[in-house]
């Protein structure tokens, strides 16, 4: 019998962790939140990841675990490690992830360029971060956001009063930046890295919308970014898929704005556009195999998100018009049920020419998002 991979969370992460498990012959179960979860193909067990013991029964006889979000309590996480069983990525690297103001403090320490920020406690501490930061900053809650949300910008102190009522927040300088970017590494426990190529990333109301790999004009940013991200990757520990969300200055300089220690949405374009997809190397790193080749295998990819489109639209009923239209995208669906703005799936385009490309993209994925 082949590793035994216990997934906790059934979001479409997990989802896109089958396909390479199963042509690896490697078993994944899964430890999803509800019934008829995104990644129920695999769903063994449903229940409360927040609960150790729900946790330890799932995890009893598996490998190791990993995880489809950053959300598991520290409390589960340690009573898995006092089990025995191997969690990766750990708990102290977690943590990172879990926690903002943790994140920006131990990325301070590791020496990585952030944009300027502190611990917010109450409103006259905005009040002073905002006259010292051009009278404008972005606050975060420091757990739990996503996607546009826990996120917002504030020019006057009493905007995150709300926030502020549950406790410290994360108040970080209006960085004025001209593109964000996306550098995915791999890390196994033995220490062996492989990283893709930097992506650019195009976000739509805080919501991620395309991705184009290669970034064009990446030029030293290429070698800066993998840098960056290989002695966070080392510097944290992390095993598994680190995800480093960047901005590119005006000024040409990288700023991490965000981490994720999982495969992510900006890492999807690899499924079809490299030779060795994120979830597949996810998989290899957390059983501490050799990591496979994340070369491109095309010039340029370009993946577009499908976010939702009308409540209760059957996506599979529109498979005949768009694939009769573009054969050549790849279409992947989350199975979930479609409401505006909610990510159901995403295509990916590839080819020579990152304008066309971009184009077929977002043609393909205009018959299921509209």
């Amino acid at each position: 019998m082949g590793a035994v991979i216990g997934v906790i969370g059934g979001g479409q992460l997990a989802r896109m962790m089958i396909p390479p498990a199963v042509a690896l012959g490697i078993e994944v179960r899964v430890l999803a939140e509800t019934e008829g979860s995104s990644a129920s193909l695999a769903a063994t067990a449903v229940g409360d990841y927040r609960d150790a013991a729900t946790v330890l029964a799932f995890a009893f006889d598996v490998d190791v675990v990993t995880f489809d979000h950053e959300h598991v309590p520290q409390e589960v996480l340690a009573a898995l490690v006092a089990a025995g069983i191997p969690v990766r990525p750990g708990p102290d690297a977690l943590a990172v992830a879990q926690d903002k103001l943790v994140m920006r403090a131990r990325l301070g320490a590791l020496g990585i360029p952030v944009p300027a920020w502190a611990e917010v406690r109450d409103r006259s501490e905005l009040a002073q971060f905002l006259a010292a930061n051009g009278g404008a900053a972005v606050v975060k809650t420091p757990r739990g956001g996503y996607d546009g949300k826990g996120v917002r910008v504030v020019r006057d102190a009493a905007d995150a009063d709300d926030w502020l009522a549950a406790g410290p927040v994360l108040a970080e300088e209006l960085v004025v930046f001209r593109r964000e970017l996306a550098q995915l590494v791999a890390r196994r426990p033995s220490g062996e890295l492989a990283a893709w190529p930097l992506a650019e990333t195009v976000q739509v109301g805080g919501v991620c919308a395309e991705v184009i790999a290669p970034a064009p004009d990446g030029g030293s940013l290429i070698v800066e970014a993998r840098e960056m991200a290989a002695a966070i990757a080392h510097g944290l520990e992390v095993t598994g898929v680190l995800a480093v969300e960047l901005f590119e200055t005006v000024d040409g300089r990288l700023l991490v704005n965000e981490l994720a220690m999982r495969p992510h949405n900006s890492g999807h374009w690899t499924i079809d556009g490299a030779v060795t997809s994120q979830f597949e190397q996810h998989l290899r790193a957390v059983l501490d195999l050799p990591l496979g080749d994340p070369s491109p295998v095309a010039a340029v990819s370009v993946m577009v998100n499908v976010l939702g489109g009308p409540a209760g639209a059957h996506l599979p009923d529109r498979y005949p018009a768009a694939f009769a239209a573009h054969p050549d995208v790849k279409f992947h669906s989350y199975g979930k049920d479609s409401r505006p703005g909610r990510k159901v799936g995403h295509v990916t385009a590839t080819g020579g020419d990152a304008d066309a490309v971009r184009t077929r993209a977002r043609a393909a994925a205009g018959f299921f998002d509209s």
